[in-house]
């Protein structure tokens, strides 16, 4: 659509908006004169962010997977900025390392948060979305069309996140509400900084071509998606270029299994790919939650990965 919807006045809701992409997408929603709600598990953080905001705004501690606090957390939005005209399911948490000696629960972890916490989102929201002829973007990545060896859980749970919303888009479309989805590669947040410190992705990521390599700011992605949501968009591509990826869909699989076959073996024998554990700070969080030490380097300042 090349239509811009006028979002000034309206509100917005951010998941996962304590750091990086989601606080970027804050800022930049908040830029376009957007009542902010900010969600994520810190508090503190994501009140700092907020007094960054030149609008109104309103920050909510929540886990995504808690369907009862995400209705609270609807319920208590609603009652501070009004009803959101805009909804964007951006938490997410990453892991890398073989499949077969993954722990069973951080693998459930990132498809709850990723896949779960997202529809848990929607289904939170939606009432609302109704009333404002609303929109809902679902940050999706890359890996929902390009899956990759070591990142079986990422991988699952954003092509999931894929198919969950086309597939919310044809249920709502005749009730005025608009679904997105948002296609990411690399990010410049805590998430990708851990990344080369694995020798696991940092092989994945260095076997890529040169362009698909390329990191982009967390600034520039945000202002890409912003656009995306003032036109409704039913895909938003950041970086743009991704667009020209789809067309590429069917024979993805057989590129990766190609070079998985010719470069795994080699690859494993030079480093041992043991697991990552959750990446990022977000994901060092998320570890606590699982009761359990955090893994990675120090945190850093981001927090969404492709």
């Amino acid at each position: 659509m090349s239509r811009t919807w006028d979002l000034r006045g309206r509100t917005a809701v951010v998941t996962g908006a304590a750091r990086g992409l989601g606080a970027g997408l804050a800022r930049r929603l908040a830029d376009g004169g957007m009542d902010v709600a900010l969600l994520g598990r810190e508090a503190a953080t994501l009140e700092a962010v907020a007094t960054t905001l030149p609008a109104r705004s309103h920050v909510v501690e929540v886990d995504v997977t808690d369907d009862a606090a995400l209705r609270r957390a609807a319920d208590d939005v609603a009652r501070h900025l009004g009803p959101p005209s805009v909804v964007v399911a951006n938490a997410g948490v990453a892991e890398g390392g073989p499949f077969e000696t993954s722990d069973p629960d951080t693998w459930r972890r990132v498809v709850e948060v990723n896949l779960v916490g997202s529809a848990a989102t929607a289904r939170s929201f939606l009432p609302r979305l109704r009333a404002t002829r609303g929109y809902f973007l679902q940050i999706a990545s890359t890996a929902a069309f390009g899956a990759a060896p070591m990142m079986s859980a990422y991988c699952a749970s954003k092509a999931g996140a894929e198919a969950f919303a086309r597939s919310l888009r044809a249920e709502v479309a005749h009730v005025g509400v608009a679904v997105g989805v948002a296609y990411l590669h690399w990010t410049d947040t805590d998430m990708v900084r851990d990344v080369d410190s694995h020798a696991v992705l940092r092989e994945l990521r260095g076997h890529m071509p040169a362009p698909a390599r390329r990191v982009y700011p967390v600034d520039r992605v945000a202002a890409w998606i912003g656009r995306g949501i003032e036109r409704r968009s039913p895909s938003v591509y950041a970086p743009p270029w991704l667009r020209l990826l789809q067309a590429g869909r069917p024979v993805f699989p057989f590129a990766v299994d190609f070079l998985s076959r010719r470069e795994l073996p080699r690859l494993m024998g030079e480093h041992a790919f043991e697991q990552t554990g959750l990446l990022g700070h977000g994901g060092r969080i998320e570890e606590a939650s699982l009761g359990r030490p955090a893994t990675g380097p120090s945190p850093g300042d981001g927090s969404e990965r492709p």
